[in-house]
């Protein structure tokens, strides 16, 4: 059940208990003024009175109209209290606007309408600081990059000066300043391609377009892709997969999520180790599993590791080119499939699992 039915049940039956209480007070004035006229009437008959007696004036008032002042002051009450409630609700309402460390405080008799109006602030106070934190992120990760691209652009144009000037260099000097500018240029690349993938990420709105493939042929194509990097970082990759894993789903996309993954491991994996990747069909689900040697990820990061723009280790940043969006894209592509993917990490080992529905779903992609 959401909070708005909770709340909205709660609302309807303190309305109720209101109006219960209202008509139990008036029937317990009703049943004094009835006891109180009966024992006046009694009293009365064995007294005397004159004209000329204020008493008499009163008690004849107070026959006339004490009903109907009771009823008045009664109905007053049962007014008055709520009206004082919903000023109380109005002005903690205003709380919620700019919540604050302090607690909601509201008269007892809305004791669960507190608690519902605090919870709804500590979530827009985690809200905040959730919005603060991916905010100083995200400027974080922009002078890194502005950073980054200065320094690959700033050799990219020494290396092609001394091309310029110096025309009679030696044919094995010339192909090493070549090199080092494509080096330096395709780091560019790679830096630009990271705003794009922001730009993307917190603006574009995709949607899957599904066919069905064979997931093990992916995996398979993906691994071809990534054995210059691979070779580079001194790691093997072993595939053990079914023959065949026909799944429907948008491949360009599902292809993003195990390059990401890949990806990652071959940052993070330690030199001269294995790169596992695993699937199997299990009942309606497909579970693949990416398992590499590295630094055990610590618990409080491994909690954010799907966060945008989180990098377990901004010092590498320089070296990867990582803008901390690769694994939160993942998890959004995974998720609209249907599927989940989650993080686990223990004596030096990293595992990642992502599990898709064979059905999967519809549905869009904030990429």
């Amino acid at each position: 059940m959401s909070k708005q039915k909770q709340l909205g049940g709660r609302s309807r039956r303190s309305t109720l208990q209101a109006w219960g209480y209202y008509l139990l007070a008036l029937m317990a004035w009703v049943t004094i003024v009835l006891v109180v006229s009966v024992l006046g009437f009694i009293i009365c008959r064995s007294l005397i009175w004159y004209e000329t007696n204020p008493l008499y004036h009163l008690l004849n008032w107070v026959r006339d109209y004490y009903f109907f002042v009771g009823w008045v002051v009664i109905s007053y009450y049962f007014i008055a209290r709520p009206n004082q409630q919903l000023q109380a609700l109005v002005e903690a309402s205003g709380q919620l606007s700019q919540p604050t460390e302090e607690p909601i405080r509201l008269p007892p008799a809305m004791k669960s309408v507190e608690d519902q109006l605090n919870l709804a602030r500590e979530e827009a106070l985690r809200a905040q600081q959730a919005a603060r934190e991916a905010e100083q992120r995200k400027n974080d990760l922009v002078v890194y990059l502005a950073h980054d691209l200065k320094t690959p652009l700033t050799s990219v144009i020494g290396y092609l000066t001394l091309l310029r000037d110096e025309p009679q260099i030696s044919p094995e000097l010339r192909a090493r300043y070549t090199g080092i500018a494509l080096e330096k240029a395709e780091r560019l690349e790679d830096l630009i391609n990271e705003f794009f993938d922001i730009t993307r990420f917190n603006l574009s709105h995709l949607e899957l377009e599904k066919q069905t493939v064979d997931l093990s042929r992916m995996l398979q194509q993906v691994i071809s892709e990534f054995e210059p990097m691979l070779a580079e970082e001194q790691l093997t990759c072993t595939l053990d997969l079914p023959a065949r894993m026909d799944y429907p789903c948008d491949p360009d996309k599902l292809a993003r999520v195990f390059d990401n993954l890949l990806r990652n491991a071959c940052h993070y994996s330690t030199p001269g180790t294995e790169v596992q990747i695993s699937g199997a069909e299990t009942g309606a689900s497909i579970v693949l599993t990416f398992h590499n040697e590295g630094r055990t990820i610590p618990p409080e990061k491994l909690e954010r590791i799907f966060d945008q723009f989180f990098r377990l280790d901004s010092s590498r940043a320089t070296r990867t080119g990582g803008a901390g969006l690769g694994l939160a894209i993942a998890r959004e592509i995974v998720e609209l499939h249907g599927g989940t993917i989650s993080a686990r990490s223990w004596d030096n080992q990293v595992e990642f699992q992502v599990t898709l529905p064979k059905a999967g779903r519809e549905g869009d992609f904030h990429g």
